[in-house]
């Protein structure tokens, strides 16, 4: 099964693939979809489209993973992240491809077992996890790998009858 985990993002929507099989992972890529902020905000929202589009039919995964928005301060960037991640919803949606959302607690728990754990701690099992030599970079990728990783373990624990 190849799924797709997405870091929604404004300025930054992290992307990363894995491949889950019989219990092993194994990444196929990973990396960031960027826009700039001399961009008007309807030309980054359909720059983030464009370029989702073409990592679903590139990729062709069979289920995406995409974590659930968390902010607590600015409310103008939380606005922005919301539109991004409804156009990345929506651009899932339209390629009919099973989409699953995870909170960054569940991520971090399934992970790590501590819904609370440091993203150093979740970048730390994503390199285990996958067997990678370095934490892929930027954050945004790392945090994608996650929630892809979250999604293969959380539908493993289904199927087991565990969840």
């Amino acid at each position: 099964m190849r799924i797709l985990g997405i870091d929604p993002g404004y300025a930054i929507v992290g992307y990363g693939l894995i491949e889950y099989e019989k219990g092993k992972m194994r990444p196929l890529d990973y990396g960031t979809v960027e826009t700039s902020a001399k961009l008007s905000t309807t030309e980054r929202l359909v720059l983030i489209e464009e370029q989702m589009g073409k990592l679903l039919k590139d990729f062709a995964p069979n289920e995406i993973a995409v974590e659930e928005l968390f902010f607590n301060t600015n409310i103008t960037t939380g606005i922005k992240v919301a539109q991004a991640r409804g156009v990345i919803l929506l651009t899932c949606a339209k390629l009919g491809v099973k989409l699953f959302e995870y909170t960054p607690l569940q991520i971090k728990s399934t992970l790590t077992g501590n819904g609370t754990a440091a993203k150093t701690q979740v970048q730390f099992m994503v390199r285990q996890l996958l067997r990678l030599k370095d934490t892929p970079k930027p954050d945004d990728a790392a945090d994608a790998l996650a929630a892809a990783i979250c999604h293969a373990l959380s539908a493993q624990g289904i199927k087991r009858g565990l969840k």
